[in-house]
């Protein structure tokens, strides 16, 4: 134990030394002053505490203590995770290539990826993980299991595994392969010249992944028009951004600009090549999940004029990362700046730097945003995620839904589903018809899916203020809440259409992947419908771009 004190202590003298020197010249005093007070204590309390402490754990509570007053993107990455953080960036890691989730106490496989070793080796969907390289998993965490069956490409793995609807165990053993998960989950043609594109994240060398997917489009069909879905896309790669709008804008346009405490950071960064097709009208569409780098695209295409967005206001964060090295193989993500667009907006939403006396941040007012113009003189804002130029806001989803999801009865019921049907329709064409429902209804008759509704929680406290109130009155409520139940007994059959979408989607990924579950979501979506109405209308394209008409 003292060994380990005495080298953490020298290593925190070295960087007490090297950060003392530097916070001298600079005036940090305040710097060298703290860090050595926290350098004693923690040798102090390492040496003389009455039990055996775990430094290791300390140091890493301490850290992820002091970030957290920072904001939720200044984030330490310990040599464990570092794997995980490096799928962030590239979408590559060392594995079996599958998502996985947690079930009571085990953890089961929930998507296999087409074509890597869970799916080679025929792993499927509802499969619970028993052993992994003979070491039982059971009470483990889905971060314990992924960070096992991650690592080294090449390496043999395990697993025993329980299948529902199969007796006893199966020993599943395969080698783990370089992982590479889709930047382009889906491109095709959704309408007659209509191509479509949905990108799933900004990882590295995903704007020439756009850029293939959009020439083969071309090579295929007489290209009108081009829809790019950046919803719920978390952003990425800054750089892959500027070189997505690079497809569309010509050479030297900037793209974004960054602004920081150290004037490094005080950065222009604007195309470098030649548009792969500045003329073809295209509709970019994000939602509250498209962040970051998708609000540069977004907010770009918008500033420049050169594309219409649609669907709902983005998420807001216009705050720029980068990561440092640390000793050990540590790493640290680190704001160092915000970025603005080219009408010379920041699109973050909350001000982390000014939070309120409970420690919580607010929203940048609507009194305090600031408004700009796009290149014809269009009006946007900053402080907020980009507004779309045609919102559409598609239909809450019901408790009921919220709660067949939570209890995981889609995907159980799609894991029966599978075992007995080898194969269904292809996506697209495949429905969830009126006999198949009622088979899922029958299948709920037993499971417990209960859920709180908003009227009955608005009725519940209402019958709790009548009870002290007006009493009489509270035998109307109790009335009133016993046919409130019997209503909600029928939600099952209120909200088929919306569970039927549900349901499909977990089927096709079944049977189809990642690009079934797509192309099955396409078939009723309002966002894209619209966007198809405006990239067949040059009229109402032409003038939401130009301003001559504003459009809800």
């Amino acid at each position: 134990m003292k060994k380990v004190v005495k080298k953490l202590v020298f290593w925190f003298g070295v960087g007490l030394i090297s950060i003392s020197s530097f916070a001298f010249v600079s005036g940090y005093f305040e710097v060298s002053k703290n860090l050595d007070i926290f350098t004693s204590l923690f040798r102090e309390v390492n040496i003389y505490y009455v039990d055996e402490t775990k430094p290791g754990e300390m140091i890493e509570k301490a850290i992820d203590s002091m970030l957290k007053d920072l904001d939720p993107y200044t984030t330490y990455i310990p040599e464990s995770e570092i794997e995980d953080f490096r799928f962030q960036t590239t979408g590559q890691y060392g594995g079996i290539g599958s998502t996985i989730r947690k079930r009571e106490d085990y953890v089961i496989i929930s998507e296999p990826y087409k074509g890597f070793p869970a799916d080679k080796a025929g792993l499927k969907a509802g499969d619970k993980l028993i052993e992994i390289d003979g070491k039982s998993v059971k009470g483990k965490s889905t971060q314990d299991v992924s960070s096992v069956l991650k690592g080294q490409p090449g390496v043999e793995v395990n697993l025993l595994i329980e299948r529902p609807g199969t007796e006893g165990y199966i020993n599943k053993t395969f080698t783990r392969e370089e992982v590479k998960v889709k930047s382009i989950p889906y491109k095709g043609m959704v309408a007659d010249g209509i191509g479509y594109v949905r990108l799933r994240s900004f990882t590295r060398n995903c704007s020439n992944e756009v850029k293939e997917a959009i020439m083969e489009l071309k090579d295929e069909n007489e290209l009108k028009g081009l829809v790019l879905d950046l919803r719920s896309n978390p952003g990425g790669l800054l750089n892959e951004s500027v070189n997505l709008c690079n497809l569309f804008i010509d050479k030297g346009q900037e793209v974004v600009s960054t602004k920081g405490k150290i004037k490094d950071w005080e950065k222009s960064y604007k195309t470098s090549k030649d548009p792969l097709d500045r003329d073809l009208p295209l509709v970019v569409l994000i939602n509250q999940s498209s962040a970051s780098a998708s609000e540069i695209v977004s907010g770009t295409m918008q500033d420049l004029d050169r594309g219409v967005v649609i669907g709902k206001k983005s998420f807001g964060k216009g705050l720029v990362q980068q990561t440092r090295k640390l000793s050990y193989n540590s790493q640290v993500k680190v704001t160092v700046a915000k970025y603005y667009t080219p009408s010379g907006r920041c699109i973050q939403a909350l001000d982390y730097a000014h939070r309120n006396e409970d420690g919580s941040v607010g929203k940048v007012p609507d009194s305090l945003k600031t408004a700009f113009q796009t290149k014809n003189g269009r009006l946007v804002y900053d402080g907020g995620g980009v507004d779309p130029d045609i919102s559409v806001d598609k239909a809450p989803y019901a408790e009921i839904l919220g709660s067949l999801v939570s209890k995981q009865l889609i995907f159980d019921y799609a894991t029966q589903f599978v075992l007995d049907n080898d194969t269904i329709g292809a996506p697209g064409a495949y429905k969830i018809d009126d006999l198949l429902y009622e088979d899922f209804v029958s299948f709920l008759s037993d499971k417990d899916y209960e859920y709180e509704t908003s009227t009955e929680k608005e009725l519940a406290e209402l019958i709790e203020l009548a009870d002290g109130e007006y009493s009489d009155f509270k035998d109307d409520l109790v009335v009133l809440q016993k046919k409130l139940l019997s209503y909600k007994e029928d939600d099952i059959h209120k909200y088929q259409s919306e569970i039927s979408e549900l349901l499909l989607s977990e089927l096709m990924t079944r049977y189809h992947y990642q690009e079934g579950r797509v192309i099955a979501s396409l078939a009723n979506d309002p966002v894209l419908e619209e966007a198809i109405i405006v990239l067949n209308d040059k009229s109402r394209y032409d003038a939401i771009l130009s301003g001559d008409k504003k459009s809800e």
